[in-house]
Order: C-alpha cells, then sequence, then structure tokens
C-alpha cells in the first residue's frame, strides 16, 4: 500500500491564554513591557493521529472546542503544529506553496474584501490556482441561482458557505478542506451540495474532508469518520468496517428465557422493545448473530440497517464515552 494521501501523525497544538482581563491596546503594551501577563497553556489538540487515504470521504465530528478548526488549520498549513507532522501527498504542509496548490480550504468564518462580488473572487483564487474554471464556476452559480455581479456583503450566511464551497470545487484542487460547510445551508441546497461532491468523486480525483459537530450532516456522505473531543482523537474508523461488526436485529421470540440466553451468547450492546417486537444490537458478524438467533426459532427475525448515529454510540461507549452526552 502506498503512503496516504494526508497522514496526521502524533500532533499537538498549544495556545497560551491570559489569566488575566486587558481591556484596551494600550494596558495590553503596558502590562507586556512590564512583564505582568501570566499565560495558562492550553491544548487544543494532543498526540492526534490519523490517516486520509486518496478517495475517501472523510468526516471530523466534534463539538464546539474540540479542535476541529485548529486542526483543519493545520492541515491547511495556515497553524504549525507544536509537535508532530502533517504531509499532504508525502510533501510537509507548513510554508510550502506546492503542497497548498493541492487543496483548498473552507474556513467556519469565511472573509471577502470589502466591495468583492463572486467574480472578483473567482479571478482572485484564479491567480493561485491554475486549474480554476471560470466557465464552470459561472455555470455553477447559475445552477445554485447566486448572481456573480452582486456584492458578497449583501449575501446570508448561507449563500456565503455556498459560493465558498463553489470556488472550492472550481479550482481543481484534489483535496477540499471544509469546516462547517453545511451549516447555514437550507435543506434543498444542503443536498444539491451533497449531490456535487459526489459527482466530483465518481468524475476525478478528489477527496473531501468535513468538518462538523453534527453527525447527521456527514451520513450520507463520509465513508471514514473520525471523533475528536477535547482535543483527542477518540476514533477514527471506517464506516463499512464499523457496519460490518455492529447489527441491528428485530425478532418476535416466545420466551423471556430465549432473550436472557441470547444475552449470554451474543456480545449485546442493547436491547429494546416495542410491543412484541424485541430489537437486539450486538457486534459481531450478520452470520453469527442471525445463526444464534435462529436457533432459538424465533416467530419472525429481520436484520435493519443501522444509522451512523446508532454505529456511533456502540463504538463510543466501548472506549468509555456517551455520546449522547457529546452530541445529544
Amino acid at each position: 500500500m502506498g503512503k496516504p494521501a494526508i497522514e496526521v501523525d502524533n500532533v499537538s497544538m498549544k495556545f497560551s491564554l491570559s489569566r488575566e482581563k486587558v481591556d484596551s491596546l494600550k494596558d495590553y503594551i503596558i502590562t507586556t513591557i512590564k512583564r505582568e501577563i501570566q499565560y495558562n497553556e492550553f491544548w487544543a489538540l494532543k498526540n492526534v493521529t490519523f490517516t486520509v487515504e486518496k478517495g475517501d470521504r472523510v468526516g471530523i465530528l466534534g463539538l464546539n472546542g474540540a479542535g476541529k478548526s485548529t486542526l483543519l488549520r493545520m492541515v491547511a498549513g495556515i497553524l504549525k503544529p507544536d509537535k508532530g507532522s502533517i504531509t499532504v501527498d508525502d510533501m510537509e504542509v507548513y510554508d510550502n506553496e506546492t503542497a497548498k496548490e493541492l487543496f483548498f480550504y473552507i474556513s467556519d468564518d469565511c472573509y471577502f474584501p470589502t466591495n468583492f462580488t463572486p467574480a472578483d473572487m473567482a479571478a482572485f483564487y484564479r491567480l493561485h490556482y491554475p486549474k480554476f474554471e471560470i466557465q464552470r464556476f459561472s455555470k455553477l452559480m447559475r445552477q445554485f441561482r447566486l448572481d456573480e455581479k452582486q456584492r458578497i456583503s449583501s449575501f446570508s450566511k448561507g449563500m456565503k458557505k455556498l459560493l465558498m464551497v463553489l470556488l472550492g470545487i472550481s479550482a481543481g484542487t484534489k483535496y477540499l478542506l471544509c469546516d462547517e460547510t453545511f451549516d447555514g445551508l437550507d435543506p434543498v441546497v444542503r443536498q444539491g451540495v451533497k449531490s456535487l461532491f459526489a459527482a466530483e468523486i465518481l468524475s476525478r480525483e478528489f477527496t473531501p474532508v468535513l468538518a462538523s459537530h453534527n453527525l447527521r450532516e456527514l451520513e450520507d456522505i463520509c465513508d471514514h469518520v473520525g471523533l475528536l473531543h477535547k482535543g483527542g482523537m477518540i476514533l477514527s474508523k471506517d464506516l463499512e468496517d464499523m457496519k460490518f461488526h455492529i447489527h441491528k436485529i428485530q425478532c418476535v421470540l416466545q420466551d423471556k428465557k430465549l432473550e436472557d440466553a441470547l444475552r449470554k451468547e451474543l456480545d449485546v450492546l442493547k436491547i429494546d422493545h416495542q410491543g412484541s417486537l424485541t430489537l437486539i444490537t450486538a457486534r459481531g458478524t450478520r452470520t453469527e448473530i442471525m445463526h444464534r438467533i435462529q436457533e432459538k426459532n424465533p416467530l419472525f427475525c429481520e436484520v435493519l440497517p443501522l444509522s451512523l448515529e446508532e454505529i456511533f454510540i456502540s463504538e463510543t461507549e466501548v472506549a468509555g464515552y456517551e455520546i449522547q452526552n457529546l452530541f445529544f
């Protein structure tokens, strides 16, 4: 197997926060000169390791303050890690223009110069990205009903987010780094952006990395998900692998003793009841689980699809975390 497309190796990032509140720039300068300011160290990320393979659709989940934005800024080469290394296509990212041409970064809080229009932004990015397609950008703007000549300052938050996505797609980069991409988009536009991503993945070498605080936003677009919590990566797994080893079965058993027996025979994560139906979520292969249940001669038995939310609840509980307390 070749080198990963993006490799984050044992990365940590530390910030220094002032213990005292400084009300003005004058006070800050005076206290700095007198060396009266004391700082607390805050680790935004600590010993984070994960990889992104070419063609993956990667989701990075975490609450506000978990370190998602800091991690994406480091992958984009904006911040230099205090420890560890980050490479894109086997090149160090920080202070490397060649590496930075490979990806387009969309921050959570996008900045646009005063009085700029979408056409101005496209002209600007065309200078930095040789593969930027002006004609395609214009076509996408018409498709999503945005005006190229309208001042961006008059756009809503959702319109600004959408504009950055269209600029990122038109840049033609191999990697697209998105911080809370779907935040502010209405449901119809959100689905349109997801379809656009899917089309890009099928038509060219394209790997999106999406950071979000919302599990459901990533469920139908990502195939690999990492969970950040308090600056640490507590989980990073392929969704298909996770789905292969966790299954949900609904069945009708003839006796409560049979349910008790299944609790002992299976690696049961959860059992719920809906009337006469018993819903069993268990770890193991589908064949193994179904074999054990069929041995009990159920009146009815079928496999149900698992949502990303249900999978994460199961996986994080094994790691000692309650995902309900993290996200819900």
